[in-house]
């Protein structure tokens, strides 16, 4: 059956992979090769572009002379490990690579870059702590899983867990949509709240109660005076709020995302979490597998790290 995989194989892969797990963690041995591979300016397509709708890939851009780079690449390679093929890592020398170099536009080493559905996103920069940098790669499996890049990687490539079929459309959904064409919002949000009750989980429906609630924020708001307002108060969360639901409506999804983003980064405490928050029903609303909402999860991870 086409898209089948051979479940007792990827078991065993990682049965293998979780007994070494200790002797890797040591230096004892070397990580898997096919967790960890080299790459070159020729195979870069395949290897990580490629590669990446199946699994999500960790680009690590280094040099031999960078000393950060020999600190970060070992930790880099026993994540790996641990990781048991949730994701790829690829490593490019910058200096046998230039042009790699120069696409991720590199500006100093080491840098590390994901790359989901072949676009590819900065991860972090810097020889970083081990712990956060189990904090990015553990965002960038959520961000993967959530764009529907599940596969596994084993000695003998990738396979990928089998496709489910699609969930029958639940008449409620035409509920909900005559209410919005209405102007209903009460209507339309409770409409939504009946499929979730019998589809617990309803991504279509979890989607539709985030565009009704950007509805009802900005019904009847002038967009001239809110543009002005988050202007006069760059550090105001409901002013920020207001001009991003605005900008999403009107199309300028990536500048949406942005300005919540940069609130989040110069704010902490409650402010922060509740822009946080705010930003993730903005992604909701754009969809997980949209790669502007790739980008824009990455970017504020990022931002909270």
């Amino acid at each position: 059956m086409r898209g089948a995989v051979d479940l007792a194989a990827v078991a065993a892969a990682r049965q293998a992979q979780a007994a070494s797990q200790e002797r890797i963690a040591s230096g004892a041995v070397p990580p898997p090769a096919a967790l960890v591979i080299d790459v070159n300016e020729a195979d870069f397509q395949t290897a990580v572009l490629d590669r990446s709708f199946q699994v999500p890939v960790v680009v690590d851009l280094w040099a031999e002379w960078c000393q950060p780079c020999k600190a970060l690449s070992p930790v880099l390679e026993r994540l790996a490990a641990e990781g048991a093929g949730s994701w790829l890592l690829a490593k490019v020398d910058v200096d046998a690579n230039p042009r790699v170099a120069q696409a991720f536009d590199v500006q100093s080493i080491p840098a590390v870059f994901a790359v989901i559905k072949g676009q590819p996103m900065p991860l972090f920069q810097g020889a970083l702590p081990e712990a956060q940098v189990r904090e990015y790669l553990a965002e960038l499996v959520r961000v993967a899983t959530a764009n529907g890049v599940t596969g596994i990687v084993t000695p003998a490539g990738v396979v990928e867990p089998e496709a489910e079929g699609e969930p029958d459309g639940d008449p409620g959904f035409d509920a909900a949509y005559d209410a919005i064409e209405a102007g209903d919002w009460d209507a339309a949000e409770n409409a939504y709240r009946v499929v979730l009750a019998s589809t617990p989980g309803d991504a279509d429906a979890i989607a539709g109660l985030a565009q009704v609630a950007l509805l009802r924020r900005t019904d009847g708001v002038d967009p001239a005076a809110a543009v002005a307002a988050a202007a006069a108060e760059p550090d105001s969360l409901p002013s920020q709020a207001l001009a991003a639901d605005l900008e999403l409506l009107g199309g300028q999804v990536d500048e949406a995302f942005a300005r919540i983003i940069d609130l989040v980064r110069r704010t902490s405490g409650a402010e922060r979490s509740a822009a946080r928050t705010h930003v993730l029903g903005l992604f909701a609303l754009v969809g997980d597998s949209d790669p502007r909402v790739v980008k824009a999860r990455m970017s504020l991870a990022n931002a909270l790290f």
